[in-house]
């Protein structure tokens, strides 16, 4: 699991630019898929299981991470830049953003008469480094961090969502039949609205609805109790966030599931922020949705924080639950 985190963290592919990691993840899955397909948004869905058998089941993964569009370029060799998908400003000064085509920025700041104050985003720039860069409006890039191992916990920019798509992908390769129909869908154009998920279980049209996804956490200093999720602890089971209420019967097949298997897990409710299952459970007349979360520090950051075991763990579940008849 870790090696596989390591690959994909370090792939861009900001929102609506997701074309090096979906060739990554095509290799990766190829040896274990009935069936693969890219629709015209540009998501990667991958068929396990004879068509028509069981219950047709959609999963979801996000495979795009948040970044910046130049907006404007100067003669000296800065760029002004918009954010793509939820970019946090606190996170951002002295950062480095790497484009598609490898050029190396660093974020700062004009400056202003309080400079305690974090700035807005209009307030920044990148410095390119030179007036000779080859960046123009319109080029996207993704912050630029590595992957460090940390033992039982790893960090990395772009854990939201290459940690979602890591599960995907390892409950795959540990599901040797389903008597389901599953569709194992590596979305895009999640971080700017769900874009992806929309399109894809439009098309499915899916009789059961799940997304893996990171969410918050409980278990810094001084954080308000208001998130009883910690990393170590489990995958959690989300029971409700701001844009879903989990399928209740979604919910008990997970931890009926869980519990026989003696996987551990937590209980989530979130009070900011959704998935891809807001979407799918939106999807037609409406399909029955949940989402196995993985626990993470610093989410849209570009040193995001899993404990390693969260994954596995929920890269079990997922196998466990798809292996057997679906209890409602």
């Amino acid at each position: 699991m870790k090696q596989l985190l390591r690959q994909l963290t370090q792939i861009p592919g900001p929102s609506g630019y997701e074309h090096q990691i979906r060739e990554a993840i095509r290799d990766l899955v190829a040896d274990f898929a009935d069936e693969i397909t890219t629709d015209a948004l540009g998501n990667l869905i991958v068929r396990k299981g004879k068509a028509g058998q069981g219950k047709r089941i959609m999963l979801a993964a996000h495979m795009d991470e948040i970044g910046v569009m130049v907006s404007h370029t100067d003669e000296n060799g800065f760029a002004r830049f918009a954010p793509i998908g939820g970019v946090r400003p606190f996170y951002c000064l002295g950062g480095r953003v790497r484009f598609l085509n490898g050029r190396v920025g660093i974020i700062n700041r004009e400056k202003t008469p309080d400079p305690a104050k974090v700035p807005t985003l209009d307030q920044m720039f990148i410095d390119l480094g030179s007036a000779r860069h080859g960046i123009g409006v319109g080029d996207v890039a993704a912050f630029d961090r590595t992957f460090e191992d940390l033992g039982e916990r790893v960090v990395s920019k772009a854990l939201d969502d290459r940690a979602g798509v890591a599960v995907l992908i390892s409950a795959l390769r540990q599901l040797e039949s389903t008597p389901h129909e599953v569709y194992f869908v590596f979305s895009v154009q999640e971080e700017v609205g769900v874009r992806g998920a929309t399109t894809a279980a439009f098309h499915i049209a899916p009789d059961i609805g799940i997304a893996v996804d990171v969410t918050g956490w409980g278990d810094t200093p001084k954080v308000p109790p208001m998130v009883d999720v910690a990393l170590g602890k489990g995958p959690a089971i989300k029971i409700r966030d701001s844009g879903m209420l989990a399928a209740p019967q979604v919910v008990r097949w997970m931890i009926s599931t869980a519990e026989k298997a003696g996987i551990p897990y937590q209980r989530e409710v979130l009070l900011s922020g959704s998935t891809d299952a807001r979407a799918i459970q939106l999807s037609r007349a409406g399909v029955p949705a949940g989402t196995i979360s993985i626990p993470c520090r610093y989410v849209h950051s570009p040193s995001e924080m899993i404990d390693i075991r969260d994954a596995e763990n929920a890269a079990a579940l997922l196998a466990a639950m798809l292996s057997k008849e679906v209890p409602f």
